[in-house]
């Protein structure tokens, strides 16, 4: 931090009568001998008249001058002092929008532990099964908690969204400590997020390569926060040199913080685009209506607004480390690091919104059955390892009554889940996607070609 940027201001006023003036003659007394020999010296080459002092305070050529004077001959310290008195003679605004992110982190806050107690309320009444997609997502809202109180009493309490300059020192050094562990819990909860989208993956999908694809992807969210949470704690040495490295005057070292936020961002939006893709893989092969299909990938697809916010976050990193005014410049990356961890925790858990909504109306979201005669097929389906089973039946209408050329599909199959199995969401994410067994087999010919019975984890009959 070597600058400073803004309005430039009253100087020699007291030498010319307008002294007499007490508040004037308290800023002039109170600025640093350094700053006074930068604005005499800056007066002197300006075209204002020295007791002009709207011309003072908006020329800005002067402006440049004594800013860049009083950044190369005073201290952190004393440049932000004579912003300071400098801003405040000037009548300049005090800018800040620390009640917006409080209400922001204090709303988002609350619906995001409404939608988990929603959540696991929708296992208990259904009598679902706990598991770690469920623990996870409790770990990333407890871990959320305290990010919550520090952002009203931490961050905003400290600086969040007001110039730098308008602060104590104590306050810019404290709003530095909560940023750092602020910093901390952001990695801890991204990789808490992941983790619970990857294990419900694995409650969903049987298939054999498919589930490696998602254990190898929870090895890799492991290992990435592993990584990033020992760099972040330990990006500078010594560790508190992260928030007293600010003022100039401590000694110590830190990794580029650019690349390290930079880093982290990508690598995070990378496995998101990797885990969107995944369900998707197996969406796009269903051979459904385009309809189905597309509510099918809208389900599984809501993870890409989580992932068009952390793009967003990504640009708001552009001036993180490297501001003259951080605790106004940070305020797009602490805003949208809060949307971020919260959208994720409330699309995560809208699956199981689903499941409490169609217990609460069976009649309005549940499922019905339609009974036509004519040539139909039927598909009854049992479930390893679990305790429900499924029996649907698809008829081709054909408005006759049956004859020995009609043909009667039977198709049993199993799957095995091993103890994941519940009425909860898996349930009727499986329903959308029990129909690709049906769909996928032409009832009337086997792999030969002929028309027979085939028999392929089931059978048919003729």
């Amino acid at each position: 931090m070597k600058g400073i940027s803004g309005a430039l201001f009253v100087f020699l006023v007291s030498a010319l009568g307008i002294a007499a003036q007490s508040s004037l003659t308290t800023i002039i007394s109170e600025l640093p001998s350094c700053a006074l020999t930068c604005l005499g010296s800056a007066i002197a080459n300006s075209t204002c008249a020295p007791t002009n002092q709207t011309c003072l305070c908006t020329n800005a050529p002067l402006q440049s001058e004594v800013t860049a004077c009083v950044t190369a001959s005073c201290t952190i310290k004393e440049a932000l002092t004579t912003k300071n008195l400098t801003s405040t003679s000037c009548d300049a605004p005090v800018r800040n929008k620390g009640y917006v992110y409080n209400t922001l982190s204090t709303t988002m806050g609350s619906v995001t532990g409404a939608v988990v107690v929603l959540r696991f309320a929708s296992k208990y009444a259904t009598g679902g099964t706990f598991w770690f997609d469920d623990y996870f997502i409790a770990a990333a809202l407890f871990s959320g908690i305290p990010s919550t109180v520090l952002s009203v009493h931490g961050l905003t309490s400290n600086g969040l969204g007001r110039d730098i300059w308008t602060l104590t020192f104590e306050q810019i050094t404290s709003f530095f400590h909560v940023f750092y562990a602020m910093e901390i819990l952001y990695f801890s909860h991204v990789a808490l997020l992941k983790l619970s989208l990857l294990f419900f993956y694995l409650r969903v999908f049987p298939g054999t390569r498919l589930r490696q694809l998602i254990w190898g992807t929870v090895a890799l969210d492991a290992v990435f926060y592993a990584v990033f949470l020992f760099i972040g704690i330990f990006q500078c040495q010594p560790i508190h040199y992260y928030w007293k490295q600010w003022d100039g005057e401590h000694q110590g070292k830190c990794i580029n913080l650019n690349a390290l936020g930079w880093a982290n961002a990508a690598i995070s939006i990378a496995i998101d685009i990797w885990m969107i893709g995944l369900p998707m893989s197996q969406v796009i092969k269903l051979n459904l209506h385009w309809k189905k299909k597309v509510g099918v990938g809208l389900m599984f697809g809501v993870g890409t607004f989580v992932t068009v916010v952390s793009i967003l976050r990504l640009q708001s990193l552009t001036q993180f480390a490297n501001s003259t005014n951080p605790t106004w410049d940070d305020f797009d990356v602490a805003k949208w690091s809060v949307i971020e961890i919260n959208t994720g925790i409330i699309c995560i858990c809208m699956p199981s919104l689903r499941v409490l909504l169609v217990y609460l109306f069976p009649k309005l979201l549940g499922t019905t059955q339609r009974t036509n005669t004519g040539y139909y097929m039927q598909n009854s389906a049992s479930r390893a390892g679990g305790n429900a089973s499924t029996n649907r039946s698809h008829h081709l209408s054909i408005n006759r009554p049956p004859d020995k050329s009609d043909t009667m599909h039977s198709q049993n199959y199993a799957v095995d889940r091993g103890k994941t199995w519940d009425h909860d969401e898996t349930h009727l994410v499986l329903d959308d996607l029990d129909s690709v067994s049906l769909h996928s087999i032409d009832p009337a010919r086997d792999t030969s070609g002929n028309a027979r019975g085939v028999q392929n984890s089931g059978s048919q009959h003729v």
